[in-house]
């Protein structure tokens, strides 16, 4: 059921990208819909809200057209539902296209003084992306599988160990908050890193490597025509010759 509030505009929930998900389920003209929507926006604009997901279901087709003058663009369609979006900033959108399952990249890197596409390729390059430092792959730590998640999608989360080589942080101000160098058992011992089961544990793997004391998998190109890497214990493990 889609609630209009007072002053006209949509309620629609916030999610964790300062964006704005309206779910539309029950009958509108186009006529009040535009003016709900233009209404909205210019509210979430004021804001400083970023993206906007309305989700139609194809009983509500009728809304599309109106949508997609008003500056929606498909995200994605499934037997039921439509996803249009729409970006508020003025500047190039960041919001990411559909797929069959979302992978993420996390990074660990260290430098000498212990501080901390392909998967190993796209750590590479999200760490170069929004930090500014260059880098090469050295290991894929560990990596999460929830279902379910984003659009109902299954989600993948890798995090990959990182060798630095260059060490002058340029933060990428629209993707990230902050960024700095610090001690392994500094970003470790954090009140939210404690508090979050995942990021906990993954933070005691990254400590257990930086102590010698973990293994994780590191890369292998397969010699096929199509370019292919295999992930696995080279300490444990040693593939014979062909």
């Amino acid at each position: 059921m889609v609630r209009v509030l007072e002053n006209g505009v949509f309620e629609a929930d916030e999610d964790a990208y300062d964006g704005m998900n309206v779910h539309i389920k029950e009958p509108m003209d186009s006529i009040h819909f535009v003016a709900m929507l233009r209404a909205s926006i210019s509210l979430w604009t004021k804001q400083g809200k970023r993206g906007v997901w309305i989700r139609l279901p194809i009983e509500h087709a009728n809304l599309v057209n109106a949508a997609v003058k008003e500056g929606f663009w498909y995200h994605h369609a499934e037997a039921t539902y439509l996803m249009m979006v729409y970006w508020i900033p003025q500047t190039p959108h960041t919001i990411p296209a559909n797929a069959s399952h979302r992978v993420g990249i996390g990074a660990l890197v260290i430098n000498d003084n212990g501080e901390g596409e392909d998967i190993c390729d796209a750590a590479v390059r999200e760490v170069h992306e929004e930090a500014g430092i260059k880098a090469e792959f050295v290991e894929l730590l560990a990596f999460r599988q929830s279902h379910k998640s984003f659009f109902g999608k299954s989600d993948l989360f890798f995090v990959c160990m990182l060798k630095p080589l260059s060490y002058e942080i340029q933060k990428q101000d629209s993707e990230i908050e902050g960024a700095q160098w610090m001690p392994m058992e500094e970003y470790a011992a954090q009140p939210f890193i404690k508090k979050h089961e995942m990021f906990n544990k993954i933070a005691e793997i990254c400590l257990a490597k930086k102590e010698n004391k973990y293994s994780g998998f590191s890369k292998v190109l397969m010699t096929s025509a199509k370019r292919t890497y295999l992930y696995f214990n080279q300490k444990q493990f040693t593939l014979p010759e062909n």
